[in-house]
């Protein structure tokens, strides 16, 4: 939370500075249309021990490593100072590892974190810095789960599944305009993301609770319509 507010706290001190600069004002109706790489990079650990048949195996995690795809927002204007944005972007792909029992590489898996929120725009609309923050809800879902070579090995041939997710989402980001339409973008969200992961092994079924809690930057250029 501590960095959306320091974010927030930037944009706002260089949109005051700069504000003198004017584009051509963001009015309702608008959409503005934001791509470039984002990088999604997870702050997890596992809310308790791996479970083997109900026993908790003490001292193991998990971890999930970070990745970036392309990014895709849209910001719909609904009145001078608040929007509807959505977050969209080509699946991510995470490597998740294990510490604690053995094997390091248990599998990966892809997901899609489609992204809905709020906006405001504090600034007046034909500033050419266009600072922004919003608060709404994550829905991450998962797929194409596959176990590693590694735990099969160990374990015998494995399946992995992990639960779609429900959360809460912070962003903020700054758009700087540089034509009519044309704007640079930079922006950074903080999702909420908690799933439930199971593996059907022939040892038996492991169960651990994951919060994955990533952080999301991107940078890009933006086009309003």
């Amino acid at each position: 939370m501590k960095y959306i507010f320091r974010l927030t706290a930037s944009i706002m001190m260089a949109s005051a500075l700069l504000m003198s600069l004017n584009a051509a004002a963001y009015e309702p109706g608008d959409l503005i249309v934001r791509a470039g790489p984002a990088n999604v990079n997870p702050d997890s650990s596992s809310s308790g021990p791996l479970r083997l048949g109900g026993t908790a195996l003490d001292g193991t995690s998990v971890d999930v490593d970070d990745d970036t795809q392309l990014g895709l927002t849209f910001t719909y204007m609904l009145r001078e100072h608040w929007a509807v944005g959505l977050l969209a972007a080509t699946p991510f792909e995470h490597d998740i590892s294990e510490n604690g029992v053995g094997f390091s590489n248990v599998g990966s898996t892809k997901h899609l974190p489609p992204t809905l929120t709020l906006q405001y725009f504090p600034a007046p609309g034909d500033a050419a810095f266009q600072p922004y923050i919003g608060a709404g809800i994550n829905y991450t879902t998962f797929f194409s789960e596959d176990t590693s070579d590694e735990l099969n090995a160990a374990l015998g041939d494995s399946d992995m599944s992990l639960d779609d997710s429900f959360g809460l989402a912070l962003e903020a980001g700054i758009d700087y305009a540089l034509n009519n339409k044309w704007s640079l973008n930079a922006a950074i969200w903080m999702l909420d993301i908690d799933t439930d992961a199971t593996i059907d092994t022939a040892a038996g079924q492991i169960k651990v609770d994951v919060e994955i809690d990533p952080i999301v930057y991107m940078a890009g250029v933006a086009y309003r319509f």
